[in-house]
């Protein structure tokens, strides 16, 4: 940010120097509007990728819950065999011993039974929080290519102002305009994502 800084200063300081040059106010006011629009953008995906942080902690324990709720499930199925060889091979069971076996046995079923509905809601939560992830994800995405474009745009404007060339204006319109798009769809959840750029960013 130091350097757009400098370049915004720059573009400022010499359109105030020749107030004649209506192309250096055009320029000064655009790379304030520019500027102003990322540092908001700015802002707003600090909060996504906060956002994004939370929510892949929420599916981290998620799963990790998922996977206690599947080892609590296998020891019970482990009981249920268990005590069910120890019923079929046991000699002379009274009756008592073996009403007790089926009460253990049909406990650990219905255990068994309850961790396996638990783990498809905990699943359900988990496969939730990454789709939220995903969601932020690509906001994010959109936000970090807004950023590039504008700061692009700032740039070529001030090299504008310096060289007075007219079409480096027209260069940095065309990124300021890219940027400014992919910043307003990340404000406003718009599901523009160009995922070339993005593969070849990241």
């Amino acid at each position: 940010m130091g350097d757009i800084d400098e370049t915004v200063s720059e573009a400022i300081e010499k359109a105030e120097k020749e107030p004649e040059s209506r192309l250096n106010s055009v320029i000064a006011a655009l790379v304030a509007v520019l500027a102003t629009f990322m540092a908001l953008s700015n802002i707003k995906d600090g909060n996504v990728v906060q956002a994004m942080a939370q929510a892949q902690a929420a599916s981290i324990d998620k799963w990790a819950y998922y996977q206690s709720k599947s080892t609590k499930q296998h020891m019970a199925e482990n009981m249920v065999e268990q005590l069910t060889i120890q019923r079929d091979t046991s000699a002379n069971l009274t009756p008592q011993s073996k009403a007790l076996f089926e009460q253990k046995i049909a406990a650990y079923k219905d255990e068994a039974q309850r961790y396996t509905t638990e783990k498809e809601d905990i699943k359900k939560d988990a496969e939730g929080q990454q789709k939220e992830y995903d969601r932020l994800n690509q906001h994010d995405d959109q936000f970090d290519m807004s950023e590039a474009g504008l700061s692009i745009a700032i740039a070529l404007l001030g090299i504008s102002a310096l060289t007075r060339k007219k079409w480096l204006v027209i260069v940095a319109l065309v990124f300021g305009g890219f940027g400014t798009l992919l910043g307003l769809a990340g404000f406003l959840g718009w599901a523009i994502h160009p995922d070339a750029i993005a593969k070849f960013l990241s």
